[in-house]
């Protein structure tokens, strides 16, 4: 399973509908999307600022990351961005992998 941050920003509205149902149920909520992806919620915290909620989720694959954050991107309450997070191990493998690549201009 690959590892994500979610990264979600309520709209006027999406914050009166998390005033109306609690902080609780809309991690359950996301939990709940989540695993009927086949991923699990690893951690959910409420933030101040332009990010209303930080998430890390674990999922099969990025399509259902993808799937996972249009579903709730359309219902225009709240704005996802994902992004992929590697271990330090994947980067050490990363790091010994041959890439030929020319810079632009050289």
């Amino acid at each position: 399973m690959a590892r994500y941050l979610i990264q979600a920003s309520y709209t006027a509205a999406g914050v009166k509908g998390l005033l109306k149902e609690g902080g609780s149920s809309r991690r359950a909520a996301v939990a709940k999307a989540v695993a009927g992806m086949g991923g699990t919620l690893e951690s959910f915290y409420y933030a101040f600022g332009s990010v209303d909620v930080f998430a890390i989720i674990d999922m099969p694959d990025a399509v259902s990351v993808a799937a996972t954050s249009m579903a709730i991107n359309a219902t225009g309450l709240v704005s996802t961005t994902v992004t992929p997070l590697l271990t330090p191990e994947e980067i050490d493998k990363a790091a010994k992998k041959s890439v030929k690549y020319r810079a632009p201009g050289k």
